[in-house]
């Protein structure tokens, strides 16, 4: 397709998993044009090849903003540069669509925030379970089940090959209920519309010759809401962890419970699948009436959406609406609101652990 200066020119950095599915959306997407790849190793010749080839490399993201110029910088790279290389994108006056979390502190994420509004740029955090129709499904029907909420979530990942080395990465930077916590995190948050009060966590350390020695890879937490509710997440990384209940989604409340049932998704052999992360196949409703005999007065309801996005379609979703964001003015202040506070719940869980203490948020 020819170049059009209605295209918004979009600088691709960090060419793995995350960073190929969305380099795929904005292929996708005639309003998008990829006008550069940025990573330290090889992927980048890989998705070049995947989207067809003639794309200008990078080694250098430095170098590859100053060559661009572009519109706006897709950030997919580990955890412990997104700050920098965000403040960076937004300082040479670029919107950012970045990976969650938005940096590896939370003072950190208040910056790039800080510098977002201070550049009237859009800056987008991709939290992918806000796109998806079934998670949306499923926090609204949790909203429904009167107060205090119970939420019982879980992703322990039995990763190995390729996934491992990803794993171990992200773990010299962020523990597993840091980096996967503030999806859930996030999600809960939604469900009560409430805030976070209290958090607990515990952790070990399974695997001492892979896992830095001031990080862990199974971590568990708790939360305490201001309205009553209470939530707990569990996420493992590694070769030793369990398949048995890994997947785990249910919302319990007075009025009943609504769960998440993945049969195919939470089979063996899926917990480092990326694509059976964010199914969810199907909504369990369940009503919690009583009669005069205590028997059920209706019985549970099975939802199926029909509109079941792969995990391709949901970043697609999420670029449609960085797109929005950029091109509509959207008022992210909620946006950016969430995001930080997840991480900063998620960062005192970790102090929980590393303390072995109740972590009081203010």
């Amino acid at each position: 397709m020819a170049n059009s200066p209605a295209r918004l020119r979009v600088l691709v950095v960090g060419c793995g998993n995350m960073g190929a599915s969305h380099a795929l959306a904005y292929h996708s997407l005639p309003e998008f044009q990829i006008c550069g790849l940025v990573s330290t190793g090889a992927s980048k010749h890989r998705l070049n090849e995947r989207l067809g080839g003639g794309l200008p490399l990078f080694d250098d993201y430095a170098e590859a903003l100053r060559a661009t110029q572009p519109d706006a910088v897709c950030i997919s790279t580990y955890p412990d540069t997104h700050e920098a290389f965000a403040i960076q994108a937004l300082a040479q006056g670029c919107h950012v669509f970045i990976e969650k979390p938005v940096a590896d502190t939370v003072a950190g994420a208040e910056r790039v925030v800080a510098a977002a509004q201070a550049a009237r740029r859009a800056l987008v955090v991709g939290y992918i379970l806000r796109v998806h129709p079934s998670w949306q499904k499923f926090v609204e029907l949790a909203q429904g089940l009167g107060k205090p909420l119970v939420m019982r979530m879980n992703l322990n990942q039995q990763s190995h090959g390729y996934m491992w080395d990803v794993h171990r990465n992200l773990m010299k930077s962020l523990s597993p209920i840091v980096d996967c916590g503030v999806h859930y995190i996030d999600v809960m948050c939604q469900m009560t519309r409430s805030q976070p009060v209290q958090v607990s966590a515990i952790g070990a350390r399974l695997a001492p010759q892979d896992v830095p020695a001031d990080n862990y890879n199974y971590g568990q937490l708790q939360i305490r809401f201001a309205d009553g509710s209470v939530g707990w997440y569990e996420a493992g990384w590694g070769p030793m962890m369990s398949e048995t209940a890994f997947f785990v989604k249910d919302v319990i409340g007075p009025l009943g419970c609504v769960s998440i049932v993945a049969k195919e998704a939470g089979a063996s052999g899926q917990s480092d699948n990326v694509d059976a992360h964010t199914k969810t196949e199907a909504l369990r409703l369940h009503h919690a009436q009583l009669d005069a005999k205590n028997e059920f007065t209706k019985p549970d309801e099975w939802i199926n959406l029909t509109d079941e996005p792969d995990h391709q379609e949901l970043c697609n979703r999420e670029q449609r609406y960085f797109l929005r964001a950029i091109t509509e003015g959207l008022d992210l202040t909620d946006h950016w609101a969430d995001a930080v506070n997840s991480l900063r719940v998620a960062f005192a869980c970790d102090e929980s652990v590393r303390t072995g203490q109740v972590v009081k948020l203010g």
